[in-house]
């Protein structure tokens, strides 16, 4: 068995890994709404991610290491997965990515609520006066970040909010799904289960509400792009993702992921001009520093047995 000591640094690598990967996303997904629908585009990048990792379930399967309890335990974080990723890719039709992704980083707060109340380890953050000043810093980080818009309040802003805002919930039950079901099982075969039931998920969405025939008249660089974050966003960044949460917990790997807007908005602003205000970027270094805080605190915390 690893010794706790050495899976810190493990999780970390793994968070850190995560959050680039994480990054590339918002960019395609917004580039991406200029060719086909949401529903289209959804069943697009997880089918190309379900396939990257294909293999590998057979190749599991074939030498008998498949731990054959993965199919009933992907079906949560799947249910979850679904609903998540039709709200996430919703939003970028209504506002842009650093934004999008910005607020969809107020899912620590459910994340770390649900932790709480789900896993032993974790409840010593309750005591921690850091930790909850940390959570305090991210949210009015994120709250000012949303307010500090030039267009706050239009009807535009608010559609994108609150698709933003439903995503960012879904996002925090398919963590703690996703971390209870596969605390024991290899994440490389935890999503894999989980892609191939999401894909059916997004399949039917895409056949009732989408226009699949979008596709066929994409360009080989779109298609490029939706293979490319299918493989960074989705495969490599949800294993690493569960690689980190199985090592360290979930509170942590979420909050790493809170500096994932400012990746995105260094990019963002040069492929689609997107910037912040002076007021935002305040809030976005409050935001930071929650982060950062809440962080600290939860690699102080002792362990149950010694509390």
């Amino acid at each position: 068995m690893t010794d706790p000591a050495h899976r810190k640094p493990e999780g970390t690598a793994a968070a850190l890994g995560a959050l680039l990967c994480f990054a590339a996303g918002p960019i395609f997904i917004k580039y991406l709404t200029g060719y086909v629908d949401l529903w289209t585009q959804n069943v697009l990048r997880y089918l190309a991610a379900c396939l990257f990792w294909l293999p590998f379930l057979l190749w599991s399967l074939h030498t008998r290491r498949l731990d054959h309890r993965v199919w009933k335990r992907a079906l949560l974080p799947a249910g979850a997965n679904v609903i998540l990723q039709t709200f996430w890719a919703a939003a970028f039709y209504h506002i842009d990515p650093a934004l999008m992704d910005l607020l969809v980083k107020s899912s620590v707060i459910w994340i770390a609520g649900f932790s709480i109340i789900f896993f032993a380890d974790e409840r010593g953050l309750v005591q921690s006066k850091r930790f909850w000043f940390g959570m305090v810093l991210s949210t009015v980080g994120v709250a000012g970040v949303l307010i500090g818009r030039a267009d706050f309040g239009s009807q535009t802003s608010t559609t994108g909010t609150v698709l933003a805002l439903a995503a960012a919930f879904f996002w925090a039950l398919y963590t703690v799904f996703a971390r209870t079901a596969f605390r024991d099982i290899d994440s490389r075969i935890g999503f894999g289960a989980i892609s191939i039931y999401t894909v059916a998920g997004l399949a039917g969405l895409a056949a009732m509400f989408g226009d699949t025939g979008q596709s066929l008249a994409m360009p080989a660089w779109p298609w490029a792009c939706v293979v490319i974050s299918a493989i960074l966003s989705i495969a490599l960044s949800h294993v690493l993702y569960y690689a980190a949460m199985r090592r360290i917990g979930a509170t942590i790997p979420s909050l790493v992921l809170l500096t994932t807007p400012f990746a995105v908005l260094a990019i963002s602003r040069v492929v689609f001009g997107e910037s912040l205000s002076r007021v935002q970027l305040a809030f976005g270094m409050v935001l930071l520093a929650g982060g950062a805080l809440a962080i600290w605190s939860r690699e102080h915390l002792r362990p149950p047995s010694a509390q």
